[in-house]
């Protein structure tokens, strides 16, 4: 880690590390990015978190913030330009309510859904049902303003969709064929951002001894 940024370490395409990047990203908070090989977990990686998976951010003076919310937390508490953690409708704990259900609930349908293999027919038949209700129920929720809380975007819309858009790559003409108008609207303005750009950049993978490249120094628009 250099002397003076924190380290992030992450994966790209991991939905927990999409949505640390993106808090990082809207906040400005530079940070040292170190893209790891999943299957060949650096050291330095596991010594900062024995529990081995991102994102992990390890902040100039050695604390450790190892789960994403936490890091999203941490970034938005520095600086939230767009008040993300201040919603035009609902409150922060209202917010940190719907996260943990999809971090649970709807990330074991997410999971045996994506992965259908590795469970049985029965528990797949029942993941496809919880996650619809899920979806559709997100769909109503963001029918009456385009977001999840309110006129604008917040901490909820930014942890869930990464998730969502896990799931609409399951398959994604089956996805676009789903009467969710208002989710799937929502899900691609994201994708369509220059936030999304930015967090999503593609980066080589760190090499242990080595600077990564900084990341975060450069805020964009929320969408």
């Amino acid at each position: 880690m250099t002397d003076h940024l924190p380290a992030l370490y992450s994966f790209r395409r991991c939905p927990y590390a999409i949505r640390a990047r993106l808090a990082l990203v809207q906040a400005g908070l530079a940070c040292e990015l170190r893209e790891v090989n999943l299957r060949a977990k650096p050291q330095a990686l596991l010594d900062a978190s024995p529990k081995g998976t991102v994102p992990v951010l390890v902040l100039a003076d050695g604390v450790v913030i190892e789960q994403s919310l936490d890091v999203m937390l941490h970034a938005l508490r520095s600086h939230d330009p767009d008040a993300w953690l201040a919603p035009t409708q609902g409150s922060l704990d209202d917010m940190l309510a719907l996260i943990e259900r999809n971090d649970g609930f709807f990330k074991q349908a997410l999971d045996r859904c994506k992965y259908p293999e590795r469970y049985g027919a029965e528990a797949v038949h029942q993941a496809r049902a919880d996650a619809t209700s899920w979806l559709a129920a997100l769909d109503a929720q963001l029918a009456g303003s385009g977001y999840l809380f309110g006129r604008n975007p917040s901490l909820a819309d930014m942890a869930l969709r990464p998730f969502v858009r896990q799931f609409a790559r399951i398959d994604e003409a089956q996805w676009a064929e789903q009467p969710w108008p208002h989710l799937q609207d929502w899900l691609q303005r994201w994708i369509d951002s220059a936030l999304f750009a930015e967090a999503m950049q593609t980066y080589p993978a760190w090499t242990p001894g080595s600077t990564g490249p900084t990341f975060g120094a450069c805020r964009v628009a929320s969408e």
